[in-house]
């Protein structure tokens, strides 16, 4: 199996990550992307931006067991998990999964595995900045908890 993990300082790059994967040239019938971009109205107070912290190579190598774990229940080809950190304005996008196997329902279902386990157990911390120039340090949500349930 392919594995593309990236944490990025700057904008996303769909580009680089599509020419990794054509540059894999595998057989595979399905492709599923899920991208998340930082919204601007969860509260009463529109958010400016998001500042999110990791540390380097503990937070890939986390990533790089969920995906393991993604295609020990899954046939996958290729895998690509793009991460921003950093300051991450309202609009731009904060994670962009990639996942590819012979059969739409593996891809979809990996897809979403990965997603559900880098919200609770990739270590990225995470800032909201708000208009009014507070700040706000983001918990786990408890509804994120209880979606990854599904998958034991």
């Amino acid at each position: 199996m392919n594995i593309l993990i990236q944490i990025e300082n700057e904008a996303l790059n769909f580009n680089k990550y599509y020419t990794f994967v054509d540059s894999l040239n595998e057989d595979f019938g399905a492709q599923v992307i899920f991208t998340g971009f930082v919204r601007k109205n969860d509260y009463a107070e529109p958010i400016t931006h998001l500042y999110i912290e990791h540390y380097p190579q503990v937070t890939e190598d986390e990533i790089r067991k969920i995906v393991e774990k993604a295609a020990e229940k899954w046939q996958l080809e290729t895998a690509v998990v793009a991460h921003r950190v950093g300051k991450i304005a309202v609009g731009e996008a904060i994670v962009w999964v990639m996942t590819q196997s012979k059969h739409r329902l593996d891809a979809y279902a990996a897809n979403e595995f990965i997603m559900d386990y880098l919200k609770i157990s990739a270590p990225f911390w995470k800032k909201e900045h708000f208009q009014n120039g507070q700040e706000n340090w983001v918990a786990a949500k408890q509804s994120d908890q209880e979606k990854s349930q599904i998958w034991l």
